[in-house]
């Protein structure tokens, strides 16, 4: 598994209540009335089948951030294994990582290769002084999340460490190990590493501390972090989050690469995602709250998998939740 799907801790719960799948839209009969805040009528805009699939611009900063971020156990987080981590964190961009989870998950290239190829091009490898000693990396099992480990461990390793990977599993795993120093430093993703360490601070039902401002949460992981033996290198500019995406031929056709582009142009568009969409206040709610989207119908789908990009290809939904980092929208 991927990072938790819609980052269940992040979504304001307190504030709309998930109930249960069988309400309007969410088995693509016609979904509940838009909250378009601009009222009239616009252009209906229909699917349009194609091949390739485009990210919508979150302009207005809807969803919460999940930039990538070096979390290290705080026993062994000496400058120079920090300074080593940064520099990863310096050059790797949501561009640059659809491209790497290409390689891996279209192309089926190994992510220790994959990472291999990215460090050399990038300057990684270039040897450095100040390190020392053995470094664990750990890993959670999807590909995305291996690549990156790879890199921090080429980056260490450059900088004179003896830096290995491991891969242990998912967070609940994963965490109790880097706590207890046996893995070293985990890539993590800010926002949900930060519910994540938030609900289990201060229980089930706290006050989300991740929001769309990156600083503020990367602040609030670090003070979560002091609780739970965890200190942060920088966060990458790469983040994998979720996102709206679109066919090409679609957004070609309806001048479209924002959502407020889609929500000043488009009405009775067809949305597909998981089930809880119409429910969930970052998904279909909040689209039509935050960019005035004015929604026909939902099909109950995925969360970014194979059923929502297929759909979207197909033609049968105008737009789908997916993830900002997904290989699939690698151009060519």
């Amino acid at each position: 598994m991927r990072r938790p799907i819609l980052i269940s801790g992040v979504i304001l719960a307190a504030t709309i209540a998930l109930s249960g799948c069988g309400d309007a839209g969410s088995s693509g009969t016609e979904a509940a009335p838009s909250g378009s805040a601009s009222g009239g009528a616009k252009q209906a805009c229909a699917a349009v089948a194609g091949t390739d699939l485009v990210v919508l611009d979150d302009d207005k900063k809807l969803q919460t951030v999940d930039n990538l971020i070096p979390a290290v156990n705080g026993d062994k987080g000496s400058p120079a294994l920090v300074a080593a981590l940064d520099k990863v964190s310096a050059v790797l961009t949501t561009d640059d990582l659809v491209g790497l989870n290409k390689q891996a998950d279209v192309d089926r290239k190994s992510p220790a290769s994959v990472a291999k190829e990215y460090a050399n091009s990038k300057g990684l490898l270039t040897p450095s002084s100040g390190g020392s000693g053995k470094v664990t990396v750990g890993a959670a099992n999807f590909s995305e999340n291996q690549i990156v480990a790879n890199l921090y461990a080429s980056a260490l390793n450059a900088a004179g460490f003896e830096a290995t990977v491991r891969t242990v599993g998912n967070r609940e795993v994963y965490l109790p190990e880097l706590q207890k120093g046996n893995l070293t430093v985990v890539p993590e993703y800010v926002g949900t590493l930060t519910e994540f360490l938030n609900k289990k601070e201060n229980g089930a039902n706290a006050e989300a501390k991740a929001s769309s401002d990156l600083d503020a949460t990367v602040k609030a992981l670090a003070a979560l972090g002091l609780k739970s033996g965890l200190v942060f290198g920088k966060p990458a500019e790469a983040a994998d989050q979720n996102a709206f995406a679109v066919t090409k031929a679609f957004a070609d056709k309806n001048g479209v690469k924002t959502l407020s582009d889609l929500g000043s142009k488009c009405g009775a568009l067809v949305l597909g995602g998981p089930p809880e969409c119409p429910q969930r206040p970052f998904c279909q709610p909040g689209l039509e709250k935050t960019y005035g989207l004015q929604f026909g119908s939902f099909k109950a789908l995925d969360a970014g998998g194979p059923l929502t990009k297929s759909a979207l290809k197909s033609g049968a939904i105008a737009i789908g939740l997916v993830f900002s980092s997904d290989g699939s929208l690698a151009a060519g």
